[in-house]
């Protein structure tokens, strides 16, 4: 198989992935929390699949599309580490789904993203929500969910958290 077939193989899971988690969230009050914007593409179809949900971005700088940014109300900029921690009183309820990308190909930086990011993530989301993550994230309050047929080649992960919404 060659590159481009595996990168639309894993682009088609992502999609899929994605959509199930949305249909997931159905039930669950709060908004979406996008962890690195980066090319916009995921929020893009997040909030095409998630109408009328609110949708916060974080990215460290703004380097899509300008058609696939968030208003400024939404797009949250700087340091996740940093703006995560704080964004309590912008985002005012706990999220039915983060969404995170923010792998490396630095095994060392993942490992230490997971570090301070896990905690973060536990305090941000719902009970009965979902964590969307391309990273194997320390969550003890969350359960692994199996993932659909036909995204077998989308490498992230998905959590819910303990708890009724």
């Amino acid at each position: 198989m060659s590159r481009l077939e595996a990168f639309i193989d894993r682009m088609v899971a992502q999609k899929r992935l994605l959509e199930h988690t949305a249909r997931l969230i159905a039930d669950v009050p709060g908004p979406v929390l996008e962890l690195g914007l980066g090319n916009g593409r995921s929020f893009d179809h997040l909030r095409e699949i998630l109408p009328g949900r609110e949708i916060f971005a974080f990215d460290r700088s703004i380097t899509a599309h300008p058609s696939c940014v968030p208003d400024g109300e939404h797009m949250i900029v700087g340091e996740i580490r940093e703006t995560l921690k704080f964004c309590g009183p912008r985002v005012r309820r706990p999220a039915a789904l983060v969404n995170i990308d923010l792998g490396t190909a630095d095994e060392t930086a993942e490992l230490a993203i997971v570090h301070w990011l896990s905690p973060l993530i536990a305090e941000r989301v719902a009970p009965g929500g979902y964590v969307l993550s391309d990273l194997a994230l320390d969550l003890p309050a969350f359960d692994v969910v199996a993932k659909p047929e036909g995204t077998e080649a989308c490498q992230h992960q998905l959590f819910q958290k303990r708890g009724m919404p």
